[in-house]
């Protein structure tokens, strides 16, 4: 296997770990703590993230740990983890799909002292169908009082662990910490540092040669290059960055790539990861590439594929499951927001035959997670495709397809 980065001196393996949580969990906080190399689009940069107080926008950071002991069977000399910080608003459930079919590990961050919420709720449902790696951060442990903070601890713990018993995370672990000992004043940094964090490493660790055998799984016979852009912006003199994640494929300083919507074709000058050059990238890379004579302002988010590999098309044919929490009515006619990657569409739905419930193989854990979560807010959350993530609703309608 090849390294996932093209680094001159080190062959290194990037694990992307996505946070999610209801808003105001500490999700920012905790990438904050754990982060040393930030990306141009990272804890709240947005003008207007910073002045909300609250997260907008996927965030992307990073930080590297040496290969352990019982990873050194692996053909890497370094571990990166690069941090996808998702929004925790209701209204931005379309953002946070976008960023979960990108992610290796799933970390929700729960406040400690509020259990679950109601986008925890949601982003529980995202995990089902995104992922297959779980771990819960227990935030906020420092505005417990400490004569009672094991015991507070402990009873969060057992209740959380009930709630998980009715999803496929019935044996996650969970991990206390302090993203933000004393809470944020404002949204810079400084402040105590933060508790926890060291364990909370160790678990990521023990899920990367998991993460890392999925994602070569999931590469069969020749795979053609496909990159999902979240950012774009120019540097003057150089061109237009394209930031965003690998999904399949290879690619090479160099080489051409598609813009498939814009139906145009541009060579990449450069790549950069966190602001080291690199001279190739492959599946699951958290990159910058830089092209020239390109229009910014034409593309926010979207895809850039090899050339002449992605049509566009007007209908497609796919398998529809319906999400199992949802109990509205899902039938042919109704129209639906078809969100693929970051990019939604209005479309309507033909189904041939019954959509079937996606259920638990047992009906009383059914009957359970629904008893748990109904009346939260789980409307807005979507599918799995071949290709990746994508959310279908309408009024409260909900499919996988």
């Amino acid at each position: 296997a090849r390294p996932s980065l093209a680094m001159v001196d080190k062959r290194v393996l990037n694990v992307n770990v996505g946070i999610l949580g209801h808003i105001d969990s500490g999700k920012t906080s905790l990438a904050r703590a754990l982060s040393t190399h930030f990306s141009t689009a990272s804890l709240d940069k947005h003008p207007q993230s910073t002045e909300r107080g609250i997260t907008l926008d996927l965030g992307f950071s990073s930080f590297t740990a040496p290969v352990p002991e019982n990873l050194a069977h692996l053909p890497y000399d370094e571990i990166q983890f690069t941090l996808v910080d998702c929004p925790g608003h209701a209204s931005l459930i379309k953002t946070v799909l976008g960023g979960a079919q990108i992610i290796d590990v799933m970390m929700l961050v729960v406040d400690v002292n509020k259990g679950i919420q109601t986008q925890t709720a949601e982003c529980l449902v995202v995990g089902e169908i995104t992922t297959s790696e779980l771990l819960v951060v227990l935030n906020k442990t420092d505005m417990i009082p400490e004569a009672g903070r094991g015991e507070k601890i402990a009873k969060m713990t057992a209740r959380l662990g009930n709630t998980f018993k009715a999803t496929k995370f019935k044996e996650c672990v969970m991990v206390p910490i302090a993203a933000r000992p004393g809470g944020a004043v404002d949204m810079s940094a400084g402040g105590a540092p933060a508790t926890g964090v060291t364990n909370l490493v160790n678990e990521l660790m023990k899920r990367v040669e998991a993460a890392h055998c999925r994602r070569l799984a999931k590469k069969k016979g020749k795979e053609e290059f496909l990159f999902a852009v979240d950012h774009c912006f120019p540097i003057k003199g150089q061109g237009t960055v394209l930031t965003g994640t690998v999904l399949s494929g290879r690619i090479a300083v160099g080489d051409s790539v598609e813009l498939p919507t814009l139906k145009l074709e541009k060579k990449i000058k450069s790549m950069q990861m966190f602001k080291r050059p690199v001279q190739f990238c492959e599946r699951g890379d958290r990159l910058g590439m830089c092209v020239a004579q390109l229009d910014h302002n034409l593309m926010e988010r979207g895809l850039v594929s090899a050339p002449r590999t992605v049509p566009t098309f007007n209908a497609a044919i796919c398998v529809a499951e319906k999400i199992r929490f949802h109990k509205q009515k899902v039938g042919s006619k109704m129209k639906f927001h078809v969100t693929v990657g970051h990019q939604t569409a209005m479309a309507t739905a033909e189904f041939f035959g019954e959509v079937p419930a996606v259920g638990a193989l047992e009906r009383d854990t059914v009957v359970d997670a629904e008893r748990l979560l109904r009346g939260l807010s789980v409307t807005e959350v979507g599918v799995v495709t071949s290709g990746g993530t994508a959310g279908a609703t309408t009024g409260g309608a909900g499919a996988t397809a």
